[in-house]
């Protein structure tokens, strides 16, 4: 898992902090299926959480690198907002849906990335996160495939905390 790790630093520095590239995260550690890492950017400390998909649907299609963040930056007042990063453009216009349990949230994309639609949903869809064993994400690809990534939430109430204290 840790070339994915490498890369996935690459990604997030990239799709979050695109005007200074020079960037380079610290890994602060390993939470079962969930790394976590910190990074100086211009507004101040970035603190993440990220981890890769088990399982990809449907296995004839190349789905390329699949992460889902979750990302704590203070000095911008932004704590715990998950992610969702495919490396392929969503359809425009779509939305993602991440499904724990029987908790359904529903995410905006743009490009190749995602968000929680209603921000005031993101400390439940954290709740879910802690309380969950795993998650399922559904989202349509630019060229209309619709794709199913799970993700183990094994580690992930660990790895969050051990970033809570990020400044």
């Amino acid at each position: 898992m840790r070339p994915f790790i490498a890369l996935a630093t690459s990604l997030f520095l990239v799709a979050s902090a695109a005007p200074s590239l020079a960037q380079s995260a610290t890994k602060i550690g390993q939470h079962n299926a969930w790394g976590t890492y910190s990074y100086q950017a211009n507004t101040g400390k970035v603190c993440y959480v990220l981890t890769v998909p088990t399982d990809k649907q449907p296995t004839n299609l190349d789905h390329g690198d699949i992460f889902f963040f979750v990302s704590q930056r203070p000095g911008q007042s932004v704590s715990y907002e998950p992610q969702f990063i495919a490396s392929y453009d969503f359809q425009a216009n779509s939305k993602v849906t991440v499904t724990v349990g029987n908790k359904n949230f529903t995410m905006f994309t743009r490009g190749k990335s995602a968000w929680v639609e209603n921000a005031a949903e993101e400390p439940l869809l954290i709740a879910a996160m802690k309380g969950g064993a795993d998650m399922k994400v559904a989202a349509k690809s630019g060229r209309g495939n619709p794709t199913e990534y799970t993700f183990s939430l094994k580690g992930i109430s660990a790895a969050l905390q051990s970033i809570s204290a990020c400044k």
